[in-house]
């Protein structure tokens, strides 16, 4: 069992060569006595690597085939003569494949060139030149002569250790070999394979037989060396193998197991045999062994140390090993058992104990007799991966592998020097001799479970025991560190003492069930306990010991049994081995465990567990080993024929009656008559031609489906997307999301042909390559399996070719995702191969470098076990971890729902209390396994089950045909699932549709076996036509047969003839057998009609928790809630095992259980129409329906895309999620259900396979309803998953996976509600990655692209990754993307006809023509929707249509619209690219540093005070200012000339106004301006300057004086044109003195917002209008437009240019004038020189624009819009002075209710709260909102406006001005004739007089409003116009904006016009 193919075994040549040898070997008669086997304990310890020395040895071999003496071909005859021949007998043979490996570089091994008589090295070992030369020889060894056949002439000296050389009777030579060149004076060489390679010993036989040492040299009277006497190899009278010494790694102690002894054969003379026959020899050997040599010398074993805490220990069981150099040959032992599966000798335990420090060249393996060997996880075939020492601390058994060359270390120092082994004494007591053919005379192969203390040494029939170090860890408590000590709450003073273990193990052996066996997780929790629960330990004395023992013992009814011994362990060992082998064995009750303790006055208590009972150590042994290594001792078992006796067995029926015969008779009875496939039932017959054009109605569900996303798969999807976001948000730069506009991506799978079309058919259904654009829709179709790459060997190219696309494309984010990534995380480098089997390609492709570096891949590993991610050493960060929602919210569903149905539920579903549980254990066929176990102890068990599962399938279907009798001999299981499985398809309604039954079969070879059996039984009994029978395989297709296909493609509707399955889906309804093989099932979906899920195979070597879980998620998919709810409230009694199912089971049982559908009659029958949702129901619900021919793995996988309209009605049930169509009446008649598409317009077309008795009862509402599937589980399983409910541990416990180990020998208990994320953490605390992982040497940093996807199978994973690539996509254009104002334009419908037309493609306007045009006082924007409208004489037609909407419309949101971002944007301080980093970003030294700080003063005439500016300047931006000559005092702005004309210029600066928008303001105009330089100055409120420093270091900033850090826009443009005012002045004077005139310096400044995102224009036309009189709008640069609008003819006679706002129905119409007179905003050029006299109003806060534009227009200036040009804005809803909260100025006020803007004003001196805002803005909210109770006349009367003068307020959208200035010779709207219905003075200046107002006419009872600074201010101009005279005021009607009067009130007085 411990054997291990050597090498790979890829070829079929080899299987068969390798198949004739075992056979030509297995009839060969022999029987004399095997080789010995000897076991060994070495301590490895660190071992640096010999790297060349492996190099050498595993490549130093000849050309030609070895010499004969290779097992492999080796003759079992006892004739001397063959055995003489035996140097010979393979010279023809062809070289085998596996045994030639490359030869190492430098080393020639061709013949010609090196010639022989040469080492490697080149130096000459002839005799003949070297006789006289001086020669070193170390003490110990002796100089011989080899010769060869092919060198007859010449001697070829060599120096060989003497122990190894026989002495002159021929004997006494020790196994194995050592020699050195005496050439190039290589020592060391260890195997003489090897060595006879080194020397070109070019033998024409293989090169073992140290008889080619022919001669000692000696040296003659002259001193020179010649012959001497000749070797006495002697022959060997029995039939023996060659052995070879058993080596390890430098530093492990070692020993030649025996030795090298005979005649000329070269055959070992060791005596003891390992066979199965009876111990004829026993007695002889014994004596041979004690009486002929010296034990001390020649048996050379080495003493182990103790197993205590402190030492590692490491077992090996050497076999007598041939010197077969770097091959791990495969030995053939004739007789010896010893390797098959039930022998458990040599193997790894379940959890795949690595040896530490075991080096990787598979020199030799220590078990040579036997079939051929699996080469352990622990041997690699290349690297050396030195295990460190922590790896694990228990012994392995496993082979110790050495390079030749090295030294062995052993425990005598004084060794060292000489290279060799010297061997120790060792006293008799401590070895074990294990008795020959115990196997076979007890039955069981005991297993020693390592306790506490030194085993002995095991020599004889070493292969008839197992050395488990199962539980050893268990007893390490001692080595828990002080934080995993804290961890569990316990102190160092709490640690249990030996003989405490003692007892708790006897207490747990005591306890164990009959059909359980130990699990170390469970003793580890009992040990924990005791810990905890008992601080201070009892003292026990020695003498208590045995007592204590006996009483627990005495407890488990004999099962245990107690055996004190008191000087060592052997004693006990030995008297137990030794009366197991004695006596009949039917008088022998056998205890399970003996419980041998030695309480050895020396070194205390001591204790080991031998394990006898036949179950328990089988199971135990068969656990050791990984899947791969029982896996292959099937395949060895099957080939070498040891099944023929089992197989003989089942050749007759359970009646005794011959198979064969049975059915041909039946055959013959049929006379070729088929049963008719779907009705009638089995009893009758129709003609074998009929049924072949038979063919079902097509089902037209099938052509209408529909691909969905379910919410559960949307809410993974946005989790992985938020994840996503945040690694690209952490800062560290590992990924910038900004610079991608595409996705692409590549899915890898474990290599599953059916998985590949099953991930293909996912991605074409979701249409998702069409979404990213990496597909059209014509292609995608074909090109969707090109996104999915098989982890095989072709994986290379593709990823190559994958990763040169990552390179190729920077801007293109690429996702590799590596579904069921747990498959296979082998480590490249570990060269673990099985042979045949690709591993490492996982880590190869994942983790190589290119995929860890590429910053534009992403790597997303999904996973439904992550457990093997989840390691200490992981290479994910816990953070990126996404795990699936759990299904906590049953109560909430509706009862139409389906929700998932996993691992958990199945556990829980054996308290549902129903008489047929859906998960079961058949107990009948346990009974038959144990009969046949005990009967065939060298078979594995798998074997066994295989053959009798077989069997019951068989007979189960001859019952049902052909022979009733039998039905009593199958399992109530088999039978009711055989029974359904024939019958469902002829059941009323169900349209031939039947059940899928799958069978697991691990073992490819079983698994065909049984395809073929089962298919043959089927065919003979006339059933070919009812069910399809199938093997599931990995590596190949579906292959299935034409008859079936033409059926499915019946029911689909397909008119294609190619079409066949390609996914296990594609076989929905199909009643077939599907036999499911590979070492793993790797995630492949099945259909709904998946019924039964047959894992009676899965037993004990599936003892890790994703082993274990993997077969049972196989059942695992989407049920109806109304099941699980009602089964969990269901009280029916629980039957017992043996009586739950019947053969009836599904006639009669499902009227007694409906709830639970625990025989899952009904689970699969759901359609359309008994879920009661049709697809038309949700067509607005989700995504868009593709034209795919089947489901995704969305939320409903295993049971959404299924081929019928299985799928759609699941995908229908679960979409009503997110529909509000509520399911109709459940009792309803049948055609209530059908489909409310028109596509299925009968329900019995859209009803599947519904089981008869569903409908003949008439209970339609159970009928729509999804159950689980049945289960069905060997006992050790089922113990396992019945988790609380059951006696042991449940499988959440086990060990995660076989590629970790728990790194802790005791940690707190993990329950069931650990999940998710703790269940990570947990993982990553307590396990780490074994040698051979992928993630062993994963560098300590985490891989910040990396990304976990986990949840449970069939969940519906492949659905959410593929939304997540769609989202993603979605994200990034999003981030491409920005949303701008799209309001509609009010304009066009108002546009004057004037009598001035401008041809529409003019560029720039004429002066004159623009002075013709009249002014548009109205602002038109719809951002002013909510100001109040200016009148005119031409006020808009909707004014009052608007007006009444304008209460709704003060409530909405401007309408905006996602535009994608063009390549002259603005951007936010998020914008990071190649291009601008240098422009927007800190370069890394310290820029802040280098930025100057220069105050800027001057005189504002307005402000009536010096005002002080600060200007913040980069270096790189100082040209823009002129300094004084020091160079410290800013002088000014620089300004250039009007004339100036260069092709790069932008003359204006740009001052941009922004506050609150540090991060979000678009102050980045790098890419607006394409590149070209500009100057761009931030004004900034003093407060916020920091920030802004921050996120624009390169910036320029002016920062306003702190006197402004609560003001509005206002102030920022009035200082922006005050400052620009001044400048132009200073560069006036500077220029002048320069020469140039006055007039010449530029005059203009841009005023731009920071929301201005993107510049359109009209594209130029050909003169070809598109026909509707649209044309296209193409994106411009801001540089573009501004010199545009700079090079307008006569330029400084404009006051101000600006372009138009843009919105979408712009594209639909040109404009009819190209140029406009009209309000400028958002982005002004604007001529601070005309404006001079004209000033922003500083104290706004809203329209300061407007007031500005009015007063421009009123003093006779030209404002001029380019109608051609557009601008976006984007809505940023942050900043710009938005956000400000009005609060009271006492915050102690306790006031949660928000302040209305009424309270904004109060009485003059009132109590009323004060607000802490600015009077102003008080002001402005107050009139906006409350000016209807100011001028009650003017609401909605458009004909009569308020008067304002010089000022414009808005007074809200309901109340419309008339703005009049006051100024002489300022142009003003004719109101002759106007009534105006109130009058607004606003601070009114010297200008406003009383004879002005006396010019304008009122209503009678219009209202005045007179705002003023203070209140005395406010009484002087009420005097000062006169007002009192047409006025009426009352002392109740001044008012104050609620401040305090230290934030100086504004004050208000209103009367009533008299």
């Amino acid at each position: 069992m411990g054997n291990s193919y050597a090498g790979q075994l890829k070829s079929a040549r080899f299987e068969e060569a390798l198949h004739n040898s075992i056979e030509a070997s297995l009839r060969s008669s022999g029987g004399d006595p095997q080789p010995i086997f000897t076991q060994l304990y070495l301590e490895p310890e660190a071992y640096p690597g010999n790297m060349e020395a492996d190099v050498k040895s595993k490549a130093d071999m000849p050309l030609q085939g070895e010499e004969g003496h290779d097992p492999l071909n080796g003759h079992a005859s006892n004739d001397p003569e063959e055995l003489e021949d035996d140097d010979d007998s393979d010279s023809s043979s062809p070289p085998l494949p596996y045994l030639q490996t490359p030869a190492p570089d430098g080393s020639c091994t061709l013949d010609g060139i090196i010639s022989r008589g040469f080492c490697q090295a080149g130096k000459d070992l002839r005799l003949v030149t070297i006789a006289a030369e001086p020669i070193e020889v170390p003490a110990g060894f002796e100089l011989v002569g080899a010769k060869s056949p092919s060198i007859p002439e010449h001697i070829l000296v060599c120096a060989v250790d003497r122990r190894f050389l026989p002495d002159e009777n021929g004997k006494n030579a020790l196994l194995g070999f050592s020699g050195n060149c005496v050439g190039c004076g290589e020592k060391g060489f260890r195997y003489f394979t090897e060595f006879s390679n080194h020397i070109n010993l070019k033998l024409s036989t293989q090169p073992k037989k140290q008889k080619h040492l022919k001669y000692y040299l000696v040296k003659n009277s002259q001193g020179a060396l010649c012959k001497g006497p000749l070797i006495c190899w002697k022959d060997s009278k029995t039939r023996q193998f060659s052995s070879s010494a058993l080596t390890s790694k430098p530093s492990s102690s070692s020993s030649l197991s025996s030795k090298e002894n005979g005649g000329a054969s070269g055959h070992s003379s060791s005596p003891f045999s390992l066979s199965d026959s009876p111990p004829t020899r026993m007695a002889q050997a014994s004596s041979v062994f004690f009486g002929s040599q010296d034990l001390g010398r020649d048996c050379s074993f080495l003493k182990p140390l103790a197993s205590t805490p402190s030492h590692k220990t490491l077992p090996i069981v050497p076999t007598a090993l041939r010197v077969n150099g770097p091959t791990n040959g495969l030995g053939v032992d004739v007789h010896t058992s010893l390797l098959s599966p039930s022998q458990v000798s040599l193997v790894p335990q379940a959890q795949g104990y690595r040896t530490p420090d075991l080096g990787d060249s598979p020199v030799s393996s220590p078990m040579n007799s036997g079939p051929p060997k699996k080469r352990h996880r622990s041997w690699h075939p290349s690297a050396l991966v030195p295990v460190p020492p922590t790896a694990v601390p228990v012994p392995a058994i496993r082979p110790i592998v050495n390079s030749p060359g090295s030294v062995l270390a052993v425990s005598s120092p004084q060794s060292l020097a000489a290279g060799v082994i010297q061997p120790q004494p060792v006293t008799a007591g401590e070895t074990v001799i294990v008795p020959e053919n115990l196997l076979n005379s007890s039955g069981v192969r005991p297993v020693i479970l390592i306790g506490h203390g030194t085993l002995p040494y095991f020599y004889g029939s070493v292969g008839n025991i197992v050395v488990s170090p199962l539980l050893v860890s268990c007893y390490k408590s001692s080595q828990l560190t002080e934080s995993n000590l804290e961890t569990l709450g316990l102190h160092s003073n709490q640690m249990l003492s030996v003989e405490m273990m003692i007892l708790l193990t006897l207490q747990y052996l005591a306890r164990l069930a009959s059909n359980q066996i130990p699990l170390r997780e469970e003793l580890e929790q009992i040990v924990l306990k005791a810990m905890l629960g008992c601080p201070g330990n009892p003292a026990i004395s020695p003498s208590q010991l045995p007592w204590l023992a006996r009483l627990e013992a005495s407890v488990s009814g004999g099962s245990v049994q107690v055996v004190v011994t008191h000087n060592s362990l052997g004693e006990g060992i030995s008297e137990s081995l030794h009366s197991l082998s004695e006596g009949p064995q039917h008088q022998q009750h056998l205890p399970t465990y003996v419980v041998i303790i030695c309480a050895s006055k020396i070194n205390g208590n001591e204790f080991c567990v031998l394990v006898l009972g036949k179950y328990q150590a089988r199971a135990l042994a068969e656990g050791m080993l990984t899947t791969n290594e029982f896996l292959k001792e099937i395949s060895y078992e099957l080939i070498t024929g040891k099944v023929t006796v089992l197989a003989s067995h089942f050749k007759t029926t359970s009646l005794g009656d011959n198979l064969d015969k049975q059915l041909v008779r039946y055959q013959r009875r049929r006379k070729g008559q088929v049963i008719q496939p779907y009705q009638g039932d089995v009893t009758e017959n129709t003609n074998s031609q009929e049924p072949a054009s038979m063919s079902p109605p097509p089902d037209s569900e099938l052509l209408n489906r529909i691909f969905q996303i379910y919410p559960a798969q949307l809410t993974v999807a946005r989790s992985l997307l938020s994840q996503v976001c945040s690694i690209a948000d952490s800062g560290t730069q590992n990924l910038d999301l900004g610079r991608f506009c595409k996705v692409d991506f590549l899915v890898l799978v474990p290599p599953s042909h059916i998985l590949v079309h099953q991930t293909a058919q996912r991605i074409r259904q979701s249409g998702v390559l069409v979404d990213l654009g990496n597909e059209d829709t014509s292609t995608a179709h074909q090109k969707s399996e090109k996104y999915v790459v098989r982890l095989d060997a072709d994986v290379h190219t593709k990823m190559e070719a994958f990763m040169k696309k990552v390179k190729q494309n920077p801007y293109t984010l690429f996702v590799l995702i590596h579904d069921n990534s747990h498959v296979d995380l082998t480590s490249a480098l570990s060269g673990s191969v099985c042979h045949g089997e690709l591993q490492g390609l996982a880590d190869r492709v994942v983790n190589c470098q290119e995929v860890l570096d590429a910053m534009n891949l992403l790597v997303l590993q999904v996973s439904c076990f992550p457990y093997t991610l989840q390691t200490h050493q992981s290479r994910i960060s816990i953070h990126n971890e996404i795990h699936w929602p759990s299904n906590n919210h049953l109560r909430e569903q509706p009862h139409n729902e389906l929700v998932y149905f996993g691992l958990r539920d199945y556990s829980c579903s054996l308290q549902w209390g129903v008489a047929s549980p859906i998960l079961r254990c058949d107990d009948a066929f346990e009974k038959m396994v144990h009969t046949l176990l005990e009967r065939h102890p060298h078979l594995h068990s798998m074997v066994i089950r295989s053959y009798l599962l077989i069997q019951q399938y068989t007979e189960a279907m001859m019952a049902l045909t052909s022979s009733p009798s039998l039905r009593d001999h199958i399992t109530p299981e088999t039978l009711a699932m055989v029974e359904d499985l024939i019958n469902a398809p002829s059941r009323e309604g169900s349209q031939g549709r039947g059940h899928m039954l799958l069978v697991r079969v691990p073992s490819l070879q079983l698994a065909m076996l049984a395809r073929e059996r089962l298919e043959d039984v089927r065919d003979k009994l006339g059933l070919q036509l009812c069910f399809a029978v199938m093997l599931g395989s990995p590596a190949s297709e579906l292959s299935l047969s034409r008859n079936f296909i033409n059926i499915l493609r019946a029911w689909r509707g397909c008119e294609n003839e190619e079409w066949v399955p390609h996914t296990y889906e594609d076989l929905e309804g199909l009643p077939c057998i599907i036999i499911l093989t590979g070492k793993d099932p790797l995630g492949e979906t099945f259909p709904r009609s998946l019924k039964y899920t047959d894992l009676r195979l899965i037993d004990s070597s599936y003892l890790t928790r994703t082993a274990l879980e993997q077969e049972v998620g196989l059942a695992c998919t989407y049920v109806s809630v109304d099941v699980v709810q009602e089964s969990k409230t269901s009280t029916a009694p629980r039957e017992s095992d043996g009586e739950k199912t019947t053969p009836t089971l599904n006639d009669g049982e499902e009227l007694e259980r409906p709830q639970s559908n625990g025989s899952a009659a009904t689970r699969t029958s759901g359609s359309l129409v008994e879920n009661g949702v049709s697809s038309s129901d949700l067509a607005d619900s989700f995504q868009k329906p593709s034209t795919s021919t089947s489901q995704p793995e969305c939320l409903v996988t295993s049971d959404v895309a299924t081929l019928t309209e299985g799928f759609k009605q699941e995908c229908d049930s679960l979409g009503s999620q997110l529909s509000s169509n509520p399911l109709k009446a459940p009792n309803a008649p049948r055609s209530n259900y059908s489909s409310s598409s028109s596509s299925s317009p009968s329900p019995s077309s859209s009803s599947t396979q519904r089981p008869s008795q569903s409908t003949q009862f008439g209970r339609v509402s159970k009928s729509s309803r999804v159950s689980p599937r049945t289960v069905i589980l060997s006992r050790a399983a089922y113990n396992l998953l019945s988790g609380e409910s059951g006696s042991q541990l449940s499988s959440f416990s086990l060990l995660p996976h076989a590629d970790v180990s728990w790194s802790s020998p005791l940690r707190p208990l993990i329950t069931q509600n650990l999940q998710g994320a703790d269940q990570s953490l947990y993982y990553r605390q307590w396990t780490v990655a074994r040698q051979h992982h992928a993630d062993y040497e994963a560098p300590p940093v985490l891989h910040p692209r990396r990304l976990l996807l986990s949840g449970p199978p069939q969940v519906g994973k492949t659905g959410a990754y593929l939304q997540f690539l769609r989202i993603l996509f979605r994200m990034l254009i999003r981030l491409l993307e920005v949303d701008v104002y799209d309001d509609d334009d009010e304009e066009d419908e108002e546009e004057e006809t004037t009598d001035v037309t401008t041809p529409a493609n003019t560029q720039w306007p004429d002066i004159e023509d623009i002075r013709k045009l009249p002014f548009d006082l109205n602002p038109r924007d719809p951002k002013f929707r909510k100001a109040s409208p200016v009148y005119s004489d031409k006020m808009p037609k909707l004014f009052k249509e608007f007006k009444k909407e304008g209460d709704n419309q003060t409530q909405g949101k401007r309408v905006t619209k996602s535009i994608r971002l063009s390549r002259f944007a603005a951007h936010n301080a998020f914008h990071h690219c190649e291009q601008c980093h240098l422009y927007s970003e800190a370069v890394p030294t310290t820029q802040l540093s280098e930025c100057s700080l220069h105050a800027f003063s001057f005189c504002s005439s307005m402000l009536g005070e010096e005002v002080q500016l600060q200007f913040f300047i980069p270096k790189a931006k100082e040209q823009h200012f002129v300094f004084n000559h020091q160079g410290s005092h800013l002088e000014s702005l620089r300004l250039p000339l009007v004339s100036t004309k260069a092709h790069d210029l932008l003359k204006s600066p740009i001052f941009t106004p922004t506050t609150g928008r540090q991060e979000h303001g678009l102050l980045n105009l790098f890419h607006a301006m394409e590149g070209a330089t500009h100057l761009h100055i931030l004004v900034v409120k003093q407060f916020e300057m920091p920030h802004y420093r921050k996120y624009w270091p390169n910036h320029i900033l002016l920062v306003l004086p702190a006197m402004f850090n609560s003001a509005g826009v206002g102030a920022a443009r009035f200082m922006i044109k005050e400052l620009s005012y001044h400048n132009l002045e200073l560069e006036r004077n500077r220029q002048e003195e320069q020469g140039v005139k006055r007039q010449d310096v530029w005059p203009f400044i841009v005023m731009m917002d920071d929301s201005c995102v993107l510049w359109n224009t009209y594209q130029p036309t050909d003169g070809s209008e598109k026909s509707n009189g649209s044309s296209a709008i193409i994106n411009v640069s801001l540089k573009a437009v501004l010199q545009h609008l700079e090079s307008t003819p006569k330029i400084p006679l404009y006051a101000m240019c600006g372009v138009r706002k843009w919105s979408s129905s712009l594209a639909h119409k040109t404009p009819r004038n190209p140029f406009s007179r009209c309000h400028l905003h958002d982005f002004v050029l604007l001529n601070v020189d005309l404006t001079q006299n004209v000033q922003y109003d500083l104290n706004r806060y809203d329209c300061e624009e407007v007031d500005f534009n009015l007063r421009v227009n009123s003093s006779g200036l030209l404002l001029c819009r380019f109608n051609n040009f557009f601008l976006m804005k984007k809505h940023i809803p942050v900043g710009g002075n938005k956000d400000f909260v009005v609060k009271p100025k006492l915050v102690e006020i306790e006031n949660k209710a928000p302040i209305s803007p009424p309270q904004y004003v109060c009485a003059p001196d009132s109590e009323q709260t004060l607000l802490d805002a600015p009077a102003q803005f008080l002001l402005e909210n107050f009139l906006q909102s409350c000016s209807h109770r100011l001028f009650p006349k003017a609401v909605q009367n458009r004909n009569n406006p308020v008067l304002s003068i010089d000022s414009y307020l808005s007074l809200s959208p309901e109340i419309s001005v008339c703005y009049i200035n006051s100024r002489p010779h300022s142009t003003n709207l004719n109101h002759q004739g106007l009534v105006f219905s109130g009058l607004l003075l606003y601070l009114c200046d010297s200008f406003v007089v009383s004879g002005l107002l006396k010019n304008f006419r009122f209503l009678k009872g219009a209202t005045l409003c007179v705002i003023c600074q203070d209140r005395s201010s406010l009484r002087q101009t009420i005097v000062r116009l006169e007002l009192e005279d047409e006025w009426q005021f009352r002392l109740r009607d001044e008012f104050q904006t609620a401040n305090c009067s230290e934030d100086r009130p504004l004050y208000f007085l209103t009367g009533r016009h008299v």
